[in-house]
């Protein structure tokens, strides 16, 4: 897939831009602070009803606008297009799709964006949220029950929560019918979720022996959330008292996570700052590449500010791979990375919000 056109009102420092497109790569170039890596969140805001930065919610915004909004026109791989609106008027989102509003869902269903940027080593390095959205976000777009299963799992686990919460004794039965819910879903989403893990390995090992040859074999690792001998009804059940003390639920399908254990770094902690950028490099190009095996079509891949976080060798790698596959690339930089001199690129000239197409 591939998007024709973005335009990106009010986000950011980006006032009213319009941006022709087209497959390939794209690039663009200026200075800090110019409005770069806005053009890629417009994108991801797109795939995940959400930005890529950390804490970015409150500051999405542009100063003093009341409302943002990112449309786009997407081609899919077999012809079919789409157009895709996404707006936001204070902290109410609304998703439309071909004029008509649709849920986040629907949206996030019909455009998929993966992002490498400054970031992404808190895949790797952060805490266990990121990578459940990673993983779950994965498993949404090929696993259609998955949406509901999580969804219903949610209100059960709200519901759970807001009776540890209360100071006065609850009695048994109101918290039976949750627990069942929670039982049941977390089931349903720990049986999606080892499904699509399945389906990973062999693009993570792929990607990683291309990227982190130096560190042998990796090995991708999950922890469900509860202890594999028992059910998760069982365990929410008998005995509450450690989930009351705490006010919250402290097993189930939030508290899942994975790691990767390499022959040579078998912790986290025992790679360097550079290894876990390039781990989570291998991670999204992996995620990109399962994509494309299930769907038929590479999803748009972003690629912020690539010369600062990628030595030359590895961008001419990574660039080239993209290339080779036919996916769209958005890339960001102070100017044109090495790699992508002298090949085939839109290059758009970023200046306080602004940009201009370079010819």
């Amino acid at each position: 897939m591939h998007l024709e056109s973005l335009r990106i009102r009010g986000l950011r420092c980006l006032e009213d831009v319009v941006l022709p497109l087209a497959p390939g790569v794209s690039v663009f170039a200026g200075a800090n602070g110019a409005g770069k890596t806005s053009v890629l969140e417009a994108a991801f805001l797109l795939s995940h009803a959400r930005s890529f930065r950390a804490g970015a919610k409150d500051a999405l915004l542009q100063r003093g606008a009341d409302s943002l909004s990112v449309f786009a026109e997407l081609r899919h791989g077999d012809g079919r297009g789409s157009r895709l609106g996404l707006g936001r008027q204070g902290s109410r989102w609304e998703a439309r799709k071909d004029g008509e509003v649709v849920s986040l869902s629907e949206l996030v269903g019909e455009c998929a964006v993966v992002c490498f940027e400054p970031g992404s080593h808190a895949l790797i390095a952060g805490g266990a949220e990121e990578r459940r959205r990673y993983l779950d976000w994965g498993v949404f777009h090929v696993e259609h029950e998955f949406m509901g299963a999580w969804r219903r799992y949610q209100r059960a686990l709200k519901q759970r929560n807001a009776l540890l919460r209360q100071s006065m004794s609850i009695p048994e039965a109101l918290f039976l019918p949750w627990e069942a819910e929670l039982d049941a879903t977390a089931t349903l989403i720990d049986h999606m979720r080892q499904l699509y893990l399945t389906a990973l390995r062999p693009h993570i090992e792929t990607t990683m022996r291309s990227l982190l040859p130096e560190l042998g074999a990796g090995e991708l690792r999950y922890r469900r959330g509860w202890a594999e001998e028992s059910t998760l009804g069982a365990l929410l059940s008998s005995p509450r008292g450690r989930d009351l003390s705490r006010g919250h639920t402290t097993l189930g399908s939030h508290r899942a996570d994975w790691s990767i254990a390499f022959e040579h770094a078998p912790q986290r902690e025992h790679l360097s700052r550079g290894q876990e950028k390039l781990t989570a490099l291998g991670c999204m190009l992996a995620q990109a590449a399962l994509y494309a095996e299930r769907k038929g079509e590479w999803p748009v891949v972003c690629l912020d500010d690539l010369a600062s976080e990628l030595d030359k060798a590895h961008q001419a790698a990574v660039v080239s791979q993209l290339q080779a596959v036919g996916a769209q690339v958005l890339v960001t930089g102070t100017e044109v990375p090495e790699a992508l001199q002298g090949s085939p690129a839109l290059v758009f000239h970023v200046e306080q919000g602004r940009l201009n197409p370079l010819l």
